[in-house]
């Protein structure tokens, strides 16, 4: 484990391998180890750098409300401390939103962009409002709003099949502080609306979904890539695609960044 300092807060890190430059981001209630199986096999050929977002894994909150864009600063800083000046992004879902937000913001250190059960699509009101019911619900019962939400994440086809990765993502999520939770929901909430970048950025885009995510619905999610040269790969399952399709999704990985 590596740490950097990023506005008084320790940013925890992981850095593999050699060659061109991968990060890896995890999506909201996950940590940097969401990749472990991942990481062997990219960094044969490349160096990959996995980061702790504000407020999970070993990295510590940073205020009540933890904007992408924040999220997005403290990653310029470890690639600012580890003299990467270019990379691949690699985002699950929240790690998505601050892909977006770190692409918007220096778009000069972006060599290709992965959205993993993402949207480029800021929430609707509705998605406000449940956000908002999300916060209240943590608080009052921080033990099941973390199972429920881990549980609900997989397509209901898988959650008998994959019952103990969704035990072992459930006690890492446990891990998550209070804070962090809340404070992330209210950066997701009021994030901005990027799918502009999903259309006139220069670099290669893949956009990855579960056709049967419970978390995005996958039409609409589609939608934002129509006449763009963003690559879609659609798996068969839910929200985890690095769980429930891991083999295929390793595939798809090593090809897009082979071409790039």
């Amino acid at each position: 484990m590596k740490q950097i300092l990023f506005k008084n807060t320790n940013i925890s890190y992981s850095d593999t391998g050699k060659g061109a430059a991968i990060v890896l981001l995890h999506g909201f209630l996950e940590n940097k180890t969401m990749w472990e199986f991942y990481i062997p096999e990219l960094a044969k050929k490349n160096r990959v750098i996995a980061i702790d977002l504000l407020g999970h894994g070993e990295t510590e909150c940073l205020g009540y409300v933890q904007t992408m864009e924040e999220n997005a600063d403290a990653v310029h800083q470890v690639l600012s401390a580890l003299r990467i000046r270019k990379a691949i992004f690699v985002g699950h879902s929240m790690g998505g939103y601050v892909a977006l937000a770190f692409a918007e913001l220096y778009p000069e250190k972006l060599k290709g962009l992965v959205l993993l059960n993402s949207t480029a699509k800021g929430d609707s009101e509705e998605r406000k409002i449940n956000r908002d019911r999300a916060i209240k619900a943590v608080k009052q019962s921080f033990i099941n709003f973390v199972s429920l939400s881990i549980t609900n994440l997989f397509s209901e086809d898988n959650r008998e099949r994959l019952s103990s990765q969704i035990e072992s993502v459930k006690i890492k999520a446990l891990k998550t502080p209070l804070q962090g939770i809340v404070a992330s929901l209210e950066g997701m909430k009021i994030r901005k609306d990027r799918e502009v970048l999903l259309h006139l950025t220069p670099y290669p885009k893949m956009l990855i979904l579960g056709k049967k995510d419970p978390v995005l619905n996958y039409p609409e999610t589609k939608e934002q890539i129509e006449n763009t040269e963003v690559k879609l790969v659609t798996f068969p399952d839910g929200h985890m695609s690095h769980i429930e399709n891991q083999e295929e999704l390793l595939r798809v990985l090593l090809l897009f960044f082979k071409r790039i």
